[in-house]
This record gives structure tokens, C-alpha cells and sequence, in this order.
């Protein structure tokens, strides 16, 4: 049995996201079922990162197992089965220790929003939030930094039963490209809705509805306030992973530190 590695982008619009979902379109699900007819035998592929329904992904990671990858399977052939809005862009073979989920260091996010009077471009209108105010990017990073670091970020966060909501915030920060504004969000891993909610947390800061304490008042309460953001804006751009000889430490000390987790934004 051989392990591969699979980078993916997708346009999640259409999508019920990641996760496969009887009768639903997911990517998981158009995958693996492209996979499997063309290498002969079920797959089952693993993501760095679960994206909810209407999330993009530029930079998407996952891996199989398979017994025998055909010789002439490459990138080209393997598009040329996918629908227009999945294509793989690279395709490797990786040490079996490689998991896309546990030996993951960080995934890193990109949320853009217009705060122009004249809303997104309209050939952006897809994947630009229009915010009816304008937005002071000064504030909206104070409000971040102290979020920064490992936290239990409960306020921010769809739970599961069981599940742990501890993450290490690596960066969260907002800039101007061009007219639009994007907001990058980076950790170790996410819980459910959780970078959703986080711009829900700052874009009230950013146009003066709520202070600049109020994203840091809410984590360490533990009781959520803020709105989690439409997904349309959201793209998962990279996941970030160590050299291959500490693929094995860093995926035991993952599962070691939340077993019961799930990698969802």
C-alpha cells in the first residue's frame, strides 16, 4: 500500500463542503468517486482541513492509500475526469507516516470584504463580502493581537460533544489589497465556524459598534457573541507541515492533544 499526497483547489460554491454526505455534492465525495474509477478500487481520501459548505480552497491537502496507482495517472488525466470546479494540482507519492490532518503544522486562511461605498467589483461579488460601513483596519488589529497565541477559543466555535476547542491563533491580521480588504487567519488548526467567527468579531470593532476589548472580552468569557460570516469569502490558501523526518513526532503529539477534535473552519 502506497501513500500519496493530492494538493486541491476547488471553488466551493456548489458544494455541501468537504465532508462526504449521503446525496449531497461534496468534494470529498466527487473525489473519491473520480479516484476510485480510475485506479480500479475504493479510496477513502484524508484532508488537512474539513471547509464547510461554500468554502474555496487554493491550497487544500489530503492523502490515499492505494495499492496500485496506475503509471499514466498524473495531474493531467486525473483534471480531465474532474468537474470544472476541483482540480488537483499536484500529486505525490509521501512516506506513509505523511497524514494531511495530524501532521499538519498550521492552515492558513484568507477572508476578503469591501467596505466601499460601491460594494466588491462585480466579477467579485461571488467572493467579496460587501460591509455596508467602513472599516478602520487600526482597530480591527488591535482587536486581534490579543488573541494571538493558544487559547481556548470555546466563544468561537460550533462544539461537538467531546470535542476540544484549545488552538494556537499564529496570526490574525487585516489589510488593504487594492479595494478590498482581507482579513489572514492562521493556526495550528480550527474548530467548527471558528475563523468565521473571528471576522464576525472584528468587522463590529473595525466600523465602531463595538470596542476594541470586546473579540478579547468575548474568548475569555467562553460564551460566543459574535456572527459567524457567510462562507462565500472564505478560502483555505495553504496548510503548512514539517520536513519528513518529523512527520511521525509531530502527528502523535497531534492525536495526543486532540483525539477527540476536528480541523473545521
Amino acid at each position: 500500500m502506497s501513500r500519496f499526497r493530492l494538493d486541491i483547489a476547488y471553488d466551493g460554491r456548489e458544494f455541501a463542503g468537504w465532508a462526504r454526505q449521503r446525496e449531497l455534492r461534496t468534494v470529498q465525495g466527487v473525489l473519491e468517486q473520480i479516484l476510485a474509477n480510475l485506479v480500479g478500487a475504493e479510496v477513502e481520501i484524508t484532508c488537512a482541513g474539513r471547509t464547510d459548505a461554500g468554502v474555496h480552497a487554493r491550497g487544500q491537502v489530503a492523502h490515499i492509500d492505494v495499492t496500485n496507482w496506475p503509471t499514466d495517472l498524473d495531474t493531467w488525466r486525473l483534471n480531465r475526469a474532474l468537474p470544472d470546479d476541483i482540480r488537483v494540482l499536484a500529486i505525490c507519492a509521501v512516506p506513509n507516516e505523511f497524514d494531511a490532518r495530524f501532521s499538519a503544522l498550521w492552515r492558513r486562511y484568507t477572508y476578503r470584504v469591501s467596505d466601499s461605498p460601491i460594494g466588491p467589483a462585480p466579477l467579485d461579488r461571488g467572493q467579496v463580502l460587501q460591509w455596508g460601513k467602513s472599516l478602520d483596519l487600526e482597530l480591527m488589529n488591535s482587536a486581534s493581537r490579543p488573541l494571538l497565541g493558544e487559547h481556548d477559543f470555546t466563544a468561537y466555535c460550533k462544539m461537538r460533544e467531546g470535542a476540544s476547542a484549545v488552538r494556537e491563533l499564529l496570526d490574525l491580521h487585516s489589510q488593504r489589497v487594492g479595494s478590498d480588504i482581507v482579513i489572514t487567519v492562521t493556526a495550528d488548526a480550527f474548530c467548527h465556524s471558528m475563523v468565521r467567527s473571528l471576522i464576525g468579531a472584528l468587522l463590529p470593532v473595525g466600523d465602531g459598534r463595538k470596542p476594541v476589548t470586546w473579540p478579547f472580552e468575548m474568548l475569555t468569557s467562553g460564551i460566543r457573541g459574535a456572527t459567524v460570516m457567510p462562507p462565500f469569502p472564505l478560502v483555505l490558501e495553504e496548510v503548512g507541515y514539517p520536513p519528513d523526518g518529523q512527520l511521525l513526532d509531530r502527528q502523535l503529539q497531534t492525536k495526543q492533544r486532540r483525539t477527540l477534535s476536528e480541523p473545521e473552519a
